[in-house]
């Protein structure tokens, strides 16, 4: 029994299933690492919320699908942000705190980032500055999601519209 034990423990760490696995960071880490890194990555934020299903959903399927994972890893600050964490946030000398809002309520930066609406799961694709690309709602597949991240990720965005890139690679 202990033998077998080795082997399964053996084999999956060679098979790189777990070598694979997101670094999540918080938002005040991703930002100052574009601030401090050489040759800083672009941020990625994964807005959610605990009671959300498909956010869970979309953890299991696609954050840990091995391609979107090492694609993400090579080419973003992956952050995990709760939006309706009650932990204080300190960014550009603004403090971003919770808000009580009937029996819940919610993280005033992620309401930022956001731009009010407050859907789950939603992820945020900003540049080395900070600056928002992109707001995509709603569960993404691994395959869907791999594409748009490709296309802030490789810099696509910059010369030509989604449009025309969703065609070409459909």
């Amino acid at each position: 029994m202990k033998n077998l034990l080795i082997l399964l423990t053996i084999f999956f760490l060679s098979s790189g299933a777990m070598a694979q696995e997101i670094e999540w960071m918080s938002w005040t880490e991703a930002v100052e690492k574009t601030q401090t890194d050489k040759n800083p990555k672009k941020i990625f934020v994964d807005v959610y919320t605990d009671w959300c299903g498909w956010c869970k959903k979309m953890d299991k399927d696609t954050f840990n699908n091995p391609e979107v994972a090492e694609y993400m890893k090579a080419n973003f600050y992956m952050v995990k942000m709760d939006a309706e964490s009650k932990e204080d946030v300190v960014y550009k000398n603004k403090t971003f705190k919770y808000v009580t809002q009937g029996r819940n309520g919610y993280h005033e930066l992620a309401a930022a980032l956001l731009q009010g609406k407050m859907s789950f799961p939603t992820v945020i694709f900003l540049n080395e500055k900070q600056e928002i690309l992109s707001l995509v709602p709603g569960y993404q597949k691994p395959q869907g999601f791999l594409k748009i991240a490709k296309y802030f990720g490789d810099d696509i965005y910059k010369d030509k519209d989604w449009k025309a890139y969703d065609a070409e690679k459909s």
